[in-house]
């Protein structure tokens, strides 16, 4: 399998999860983004710290080759507009390079499951701007077609969102389509199965932690830089990931708001 890191060879790897490079106003939804003057702070912050910022398969690929160099993984979600227009000049100026997470259902329209604050962060890139970026040196990967909670679908309804949204992708962009983020990071063994039937070769939740060499390639952790953060508390982050306690209440937790969301689906509502 492409990326899998060789047997006894143990690494620890931030990886980043970004999704709109803009300010948007004071609420819960805040956190989901970054102003691209910060941004840029945060990606110069890495890097003048001697870090590697490349996207999610190319740092598995660097893993795989037993490269050691200090390394940092660069992946943003859903697909906002404003990524070509000022997450793309950001990494350039940067070096960096990265991977983005298409929904491609939503492609050129608001993201609706955002609800009320979808205006905040405006459309999403067209078909058209989403081969600008991948001409710009970013890897595309698919964040399924219609960005639902993947692990309460059902079956059916499960492989087409997977399937049909990378299929859309190589054959739009002519480019293979090897990772995959799990919408609002939700899975399950179900779920990752049919990722990797899929013929995808990686996928990301979020996790909250680093990514370690003997973690599972289809649930690969990402830390979350926020409008919070300076550069200098993002290196602070990349250093020591965001504490295990956290993750670890998390996945205690997760089987019964599984079951929560099951039922509220079942009543023709979302709890994302």
């Amino acid at each position: 399998m492409r990326g899998t890191v060789p047997a006894g060879v143990q690494h620890v790897t931030p990886v980043l999860m970004y999704h709109s490079v803009s300010s948007v106003p004071q609420g819960p939804m805040r956190h989901l983004a970054v102003p691209p003057r910060l941004l840029g702070e945060q990606l110069q912050a890495l890097a003048g710290a001697g870090y590697r910022l490349v996207g999610l398969t190319e740092l598995l690929d660097l893993l795989a080759a037993g490269d050691t160099r200090p390394t940092v993984g660069v992946t943003f979600d859903d697909g906002y507009a404003d990524f070509l227009t000022a997450g793309v000049p950001a990494l350039d100026a940067a070096g960096a390079r990265a991977t983005l997470y298409a929904s491609v259902g939503h492609l050129g329209m608001p993201a609706e499951w955002l609800g009320r604050w979808a205006p905040d962060f405006g459309r999403l890139l067209t078909w058209d701007e989403l081969a600008d970026v991948s001409a710009a040196g970013v890897e595309i990967g698919s964040h399924s077609t219609y960005h639902h909670p993947l692990d309460v679908l059902p079956p059916a309804q499960l492989r087409a969102e997977i399937r049909d949204s990378r299929d859309e992708l190589q054959q739009r962009l002519q480019l293979p389509v090897p990772s995959f983020a799990y919408p609002h990071g939700y899975h399950g063994r179900r779920v990752r199965a049919l990722v990797a039937d899929a013929g995808h070769d990686n996928a990301t939740e979020v996790g909250r932690r680093l990514y370690r060499s003997g973690d599972d390639v289809y649930a690969i952790p990402r830390l979350q830089p926020t409008c919070d953060h300076s550069g200098a508390d993002l290196l602070a982050l990349v250093r020591s990931g965001e504490g295990r306690l956290v993750p670890a209440v998390k996945r205690v937790l997760q089987p019964g708001w599984r079951l929560a969301r099951k039922a509220a689906r079942a009543a023709g509502r979302d709890l994302t």
